[in-house]
């Protein structure tokens, strides 16, 4: 098919109907008098961008990744620079949890700060509302004790530095967990053939922290609020499988992995999310054997 700018067989020459005549078509004089006035003219004739067809950003430098099937950037509500801090991390977090197949399959390569921010701020909350959930129960069932933690210095102070420091390294160890997961993938993948996508199978696996945001106390009750007891209620048979609904869709769309070298890469990234699962529970154990002996 012939260009807009090429004249068919038979057609005569000049505009068309409908097309709107070329600038050089157009008096000297009547062009210089719209350009004098600064009006739509001069505007309407800045050429467009020249967008990259793979990631669709103006300053791609040719080393980019596809970033979603459709070449569509798409950024999660955390890297969004409008909202309150604590909305934009529980909107990701229940995208990541209950929208989990479309949120991880559309997750796109980018920088690994904004994901690491955003897995220490998740794995703090769910940390702390945890540590909450199960120190009311107990100071309810141990009254005395809870009477001796809040009112004798000494066993004060003690209380007041675990937690200061049990929160913390919680949270630290969990979000170390999830990146050694993520990066587990980008192994898996490798080893079926695909090529390597460090840095965005470390997003994923920062991103998927917001599981333990959202499927914790404190994220069933902003679920409750936000959308009713039944959707809290939905959050643990959405848990289900979680990780590798979710992981299945980003090898999808990520490493182009599907069926058989899919479920092979999904199989890999277990050993991975094993191991840190082991070293976390080993550590946490340990921690908890020296304070009861010291």
């Amino acid at each position: 098919m012939a260009s807009h700018g090429n004249v068919l067989p038979g057609q005569p020459a000049g505009p068309r109907p409908g097309v709107p005549a070329a600038p050089e078509s157009q008096p000297a004089s009547d062009r210089n008098d719209r350009a004098d006035r600064g009006d739509a003219y001069e505007v309407n004739d800045v050429p467009a961008a020249v967008l990259c067809a793979q990631c669709g950003l103006a300053d791609c430098t040719g080393n980019c990744e596809e970033y979603t099937a459709s070449g569509v950037f798409v950024l999660v509500p955390w890297e969004r620079g409008d909202g309150a801090v604590l909305r934009r991390l529980f909107a990701t977090s229940r995208a990541a949890t209950l929208d989990a197949d479309a949120f991880f399959e559309r997750l796109s390569d980018g920088p690994v700060t904004p994901a690491l921010g955003f897995a220490i701020a998740a794995e703090l909350l769910a940390a702390l509302s945890l540590v909450v959930t199960v120190t009311l129960p107990l100071a309810a069932f141990f009254p005395e004790i809870a009477h001796d933690c809040l009112f004798e210095p000494a066993l004060r102070r003690q209380v007041l530095v675990a937690s200061l420091l049990g929160v913390p390294g919680l949270a630290f160890l969990l979000v170390l967990a999830h990146a050694v997961h993520g990066l587990s993938i980008d192994m898996g993948a490798r080893r079926q053939g695909a090529r390597s996508s460090r840095t965005r199978a470390l997003r994923f696996g920062l991103y998927a922290a917001g599981w333990d945001l959202v499927m914790g106390p404190l994220g069933a009750l902003v679920v409750a609020f936000n959308e009713g007891p039944r959707a809290a209620l939905g959050i643990f048979s959405r848990g289900v499988g979680l990780p590798t609904v979710a992981t299945l869709a980003f090898l999808r769309n990520a490493y182009r992995l599907e069926g058989e070298a899919a479920r092979r890469a999904l199989r890999f990234s277990y050993w991975g999310a094993g191991v840190a699962t082991t070293f976390v529970a080993m550590v946490i154990l340990a921690a908890a054997f020296v304070g009861l002996f010291r």
